[in-house]
């Protein structure tokens, strides 16, 4: 099954870091977040992936060009004009990058990539969120409501303390980040089938979290997988730093490769 991740946007909110790369290349203990994107599928079984580019694109196109060589031992021989590889280190990947424009929304990139994904059903994900998501419990949701798309869930703790204050003005209870008032939001590592195509009807300003979302619960075609556990995005620079802080102290729950 084909891994599909977005990869293409602008990440202005992150601009300290994406004004010399796009976001899916700002790194987390020297890797890409892309890269621990990856790991997460490989660690699953799935290493088939679609990556979908936009914005400074040449980048990730270039990182994995040069991914043998980037982290294996070489010696070059400038006279003979020869490469030579000591010790391999690379993945057991599949990648195919696919341009799909510096502009294009969500939806939009993602109908760019329909010759390469047929009639098949397929995973995708953001290019900017890390989880510790058993994807096999999402696929098994997924094949048993039997529905177009199924979207992991994820209830995200609060960037304040919140407090409870009665009537004379007397804090009652107080909880440091709570979590989002009980809401469950997207949290992307979906599972689609090819009936989504069928939604993406406005061309590159198609914006998948919006009317194709929105038709599809209509429809009754959307089913949650309920994830209680680690979910991180890469929004700022705060929650970068944080994503390094995690990763650097061996605490990182997302590297399931590790455990």
């Amino acid at each position: 099954m084909k891994v599909v991740i977005l990869a293409g946007g602008l990440g202005t909110r992150l601009s300290e870091e994406t004004e010399l790369k796009p976001k899916p290349m700002v790194e987390i203990g020297g890797r890409p977040i892309l890269w621990h994107i990856m790991k997460i599928y490989s660690y699953w079984g799935f290493n088939d992936f679609v990556i979908l580019t936009g914005y400074k694109s040449h980048i990730i196109k270039d990182y994995f060009i040069n991914y043998y060589t980037r982290y294996s031992d070489i010696t070059i021989d400038m006279v003979q004009n020869t490469v030579e590889i000591h010790n391999h280190r690379t993945e057991p990947w599949r990648v195919t990058m696919l341009y799909t424009g510096q502009n294009t929304m969500t939806g939009g990139r993602l109908l760019g990539a329909r010759q390469f994904l047929g009639n098949e059903r397929f995973m995708l994900t953001y290019g900017d969120g890390v989880s510790d998501v058993n994807i096999p419990e999402v696929l098994k949701l997924h094949e048993k409501l039997k529905k177009i798309a199924t979207v992991t869930s994820i209830q995200p703790a609060g960037k304040y303390g919140s407090v409870n204050i009665d009537a004379e003005g007397n804090i009652v209870s107080f909880h440091e980040k709570p979590l989002n008032g009980g809401a469950w939001i997207n949290g992307g590592f979906f599972i689609m089938e090819s009936g989504i195509f069928s939604y993406l009807r406005n061309g590159d300003a198609t914006v998948l979290e919006q009317e194709p979302f929105q038709q599809l619960a209509k429809d009754n075609q959307l089913a949650a997988y309920k994830h209680p556990g680690f979910w991180h995005s890469m929004d700022t620079l705060r929650e970068k730093n944080e994503l390094t802080n995690l990763w650097t102290k061996g605490k990182a729950p997302w590297a399931l490769w590790l455990k």
